[in-house]
């Protein structure tokens, strides 16, 4: 699928979409990691639509990617919050309103920064009606988990040095004692951060892990957003 241009409340902003053969399905938005909307993402919505999901991934970075982790962590650390909180309610908006898309709402799903982001992205856009957040990142404050109205599944490694098994666990409590809602954090023996990311760039892709938590994630939008 070609890149798409969709309006924000401060504009305009670039994405890449995937649509499913049937042209029809629930969407999704994918946030991406710190290394900006690169091929693994791309192949990530590209996975959704083969499974029957309209998938957009807005471009945080607006073109930029990097493969060294020094300048991912210089662009993360430079995003505007009020950009992306532009970006993916436009996002979200934009996925709703294409034809063939259906059911409640969207899913939000990301990955490291972007995992931190769909949760995010729940607290400003009630249309978001499943989220699920591999490895947890939010570097930039903290969303409000009381405005979430969506059910929350996490993926975390037991080996993440980033993401810390207790600190995951306490983010689990406090996002539902906050919101309400279900939230169920699943963990994989020996997993480091980044484990699903098959690009390997951290050296930490796990297969195992990877799989059972992409056939986790798949029955979950599917039973949130139909």
């Amino acid at each position: 699928m070609p890149d798409v241009e969709f309006e924000t409340g401060s504009g305009s902003a670039p994405g890449y979409l995937a649509a499913p053969e049937s042209g029809g399905g629930p969407g999704v938005i994918v946030l991406q990691e710190w290394w900006g909307l690169e091929d693994h993402i791309k192949d990530v919505c590209d996975r959704l639509a083969k499974e029957g999901f309209f998938a957009l991934a807005p471009d945080l970075f607006r073109g930029e990617t990097t493969d060294q982790p020094d300048e991912a962590q210089q662009k993360m650390m430079a995003l505007s919050m009020d950009q992306a909180e532009h970006d993916m309610r436009g996002a979200v908006d934009f996925l709703v309103e294409q034809e063939g898309v259906h059911g409640p709402g969207v899913g939000a799903v990301g990955f490291c920064l972007g995992g931190g982001l769909a949760v995010w992205a729940a607290t400003i856009n009630e249309k978001v009606k499943a989220v699920v957040s591999y490895y947890y990142v939010m570097p930039h404050g903290k969303p409000d988990f009381s405005e979430i109205k969506a059910p929350v599944l996490g993926h975390f490694g037991t080996d993440d040095d980033f993401v810390l098994p207790g600190h995951a666990k306490a983010l689990e409590r406090e996002i539902a004692n906050a919101s309400g809602r279900p939230v169920s954090f699943e963990f994989y023996e020996g997993a480091g951060h980044a484990f699903f990311n098959d690009t390997n760039r951290l050296g930490t892709y796990d297969q195992g892990a990877a799989e059972l938590s992409w056939g986790r994630t798949l029955d979950f939008l599917r039973s949130n957003l139909g």
